[in-house]
């Protein structure tokens, strides 16, 4: 089995690595181009590229999927199957090229999660359990047959991260399994179980609108945005003096729940014992114990408070 595999991220690179591992034929690689990122705006290469170019691998970079030159090089690499990691919606002139089909690693149980986003949203929205699922690409986007899943429980202070990393190596496993089954013959593949709409939970991409925090919300929601968001990109607050001074833009990286009933109103600063750190929401407290304001490191709750004077007199927004 030759393989083209395709995709951008780091979540990526171990079901790759696993492929070469396990003795697979890596006809070439395609990921997006490299792009400007952080504060510098350094061009930077995605970590598929990094370690496709560490390994000697062919490799491409398309602007777009469907250009002629793309495509060219696609059949010259003349692979028996593509294998989509954490890539982009392909074209159908691509994922019907290979004699075998394309398949898709997505990290949800489908057909939950459909989206960019499937491991934050998950955690964001209290999810108990979760997995990795392999499918055929067809033209929507996640819809297609499913070839296997497995399921995880989520645990009750796992984050983003921390899920990330486990699911990407449950990942890497599953797609080498997939691909040993699709050579020897083994696969057949299932539609999705059909989900009312209503009930259809969908992954969207983070925006800085999904990292905001909202006072007004239970402990626990905010918990789980909280969670779900760290270490990166991190749900944001902003931090004001009543008296109007400039606002400060703080990332929340973790905290705790604290259901209980007060007066205060939501964004409030709890200061007890000078190293805990309390904001007043609907029906409780969250305590945040790790944050970063603005241009400086992160650091725990403790440490902020520590150079922080008259923390009464600020509220989050």
């Amino acid at each position: 089995m030759k393989i083209v595999y395709m995709g951008t991220p780091g979540f990526a690179v171990a079901p790759l690595k696993a492929l070469i591992d396990g003795g697979y034929t890596i006809a070439g690689v395609v990921t997006v181009p490299d792009k400007p990122a952080g504060r510098g705006r350094q061009v930077q290469m995605p970590a598929v590229k990094t370690f496709a170019l560490s390994n000697g691998l062919p490799l491409a970079q398309p602007e777009r999927l469907r250009d002629e030159n793309f495509l060219q090089q696609l059949r010259l690499w003349n692979a028996d199957i593509f294998v989509v990691v954490a890539f982009r919606m392909l074209p159908e002139e691509v994922f019907t090229m290979p004699p075998h089909g394309t398949f898709n690693l997505h990290a949800s149980l489908l057909p939950q999660y459909r989206g960019a986003a499937p491991i934050n949203r998950a955690l964001m929205n209290g999810e108990k359990e979760t997995g990795v699922t392999t499918f055929f690409i067809d033209k929507k986007m996640d819809t297609g047959q499913i070839i296997f899943s497995e399921a995880t429980a989520i645990t009750a202070n796992e984050n983003a991260g921390q899920l990330h990393d486990r699911l990407m190596h449950m990942g890497a496993a599953l797609v080498v399994k997939t691909v040993d089954a699709i050579a020897g013959g083994g696969v057949r593949p299932v539609p999705q179980s059909p989900v009312p709409a209503a009930l259809l939970k969908d992954a969207p991409k983070i925006t800085k609108e999904t990292r905001t925090i909202d006072w007004q919300q239970s402990p626990e929601a905010i918990r789980n945005q909280v969670r779900g968001l760290s270490p990166h990109p991190a749900a944001l607050s902003e931090l004001r003096h009543r008296a109007g001074a400039p606002v400060v833009l703080v990332k929340i990286i973790a905290a705790e729940a604290e259901t209980t009933l007060h007066s205060f109103t939501p964004g409030t600063l709890c200061v007890e014992r000078k190293n805990t750190l309390k904001v007043a929401c609907r029906n409780g407290f969250i305590i945040i114990t790790e944050l970063q304001p603005a241009g400086k490191q992160a650091m725990t709750a403790a440490q902020f408070l520590a150079g922080f004077r008259h923390p009464e007199e600020y509220g989050f927004l």
